[in-house]
């Protein structure tokens, strides 16, 4: 059976109706190990590309989905373990520590999950972006063979990149806190609203409940005609 190649033009491109969301074991197994071990692909549907020699907006594919690289890490310094990840624009930094990616079969550690944050400038003053990579890597016992040898090709990795989307939650926050201040009736509560006689809203007037023997109606009125000519004037001036 021919295999099938996903990517055009360093595009992806999936038939209707079809996703490519693959779980971290999925990746870790399926994927980044296969491909250490140059074993063959399920599918030819991530491509090979440095993540650190372009800005994430710059990576091939669209930026309103996730992107999924193979990439090699760079090391930072020639007798380190830390990897280069400065691009051109700014670089990627690591947040929290590893998650561990454990086997649903076997129960074993597989994999390491990384999570990084793009940042444009330079370091230690970058400006913080919603630019999101989740690097993958397997775990060391998995680039040993039975036989003790290391594979050598451990500086693999799967990088995962996205955008991340901002919650709408504070941009309703905002807008209900700037109803409050113009005092706006907040949802929830009844602010009664009366029109003078220029036919403007107001809630400030000084209103007196008018007194009859046979028991208030909870209607409020002005309390003499005086008054009501003094707002007209007071609006007139």
């Amino acid at each position: 059976m021919e295999k099938i190649n996903f990517v055009k033009n360093c595009v992806l491109r999936l038939p209707p109706g079809f996703r490519f969301h693959p779980t971290d074991e999925e990746l870790v197994v399926q994927y980044l190990k296969r491909k250490v071990l140059s074993y063959p692909l399920p599918a030819s549907i991530i491509q090979e590309v440095d993540v650190n020699k372009s800005d994430p907006w710059d990576l091939p594919g669209d930026s309103e989905q996730e992107k999924y690289f193979f990439s090699t890490r760079e090391l930072k310094y020639p007798n380190g373990n830390r990897s280069n990840r400065a691009t051109g624009s700014g670089y990627w930094k690591a947040t929290g520590i590893d998650k561990q990616i454990v086997s649903s079969r076997s129960h074993q550690v597989v994999g390491l999950k990384k999570t990084l944050v793009f940042y444009t400038g330079k370091p230690p003053s970058g400006c913080r972006t919603d630019w999101i990579m989740h690097e993958y890597r397997l775990a060391q016992a998995q680039t040993t063979t039975p036989q003790g040898t290391n594979l050598g090709q451990e500086n693999w990795v799967v990088c995962r990149i996205f955008l991340k989307r901002r919650s709408n939650k504070n941009d309703d926050q905002d807008e209900q806190a700037q109803k409050e201040i113009r005092g706006a009736p907040t949802v929830g509560k009844s602010i009664p609203v009366f029109f003078d006689f220029m036919g403007k809203a107001r809630t400030d007037l000084n209103l007196v409940p008018v007194s009859s023997s046979s028991g208030s109606s909870g209607i409020t009125e002005i309390e003499s005609d005086h008054e009501e000519s003094s707002i007209c004037n007071s609006y007139r001036q």
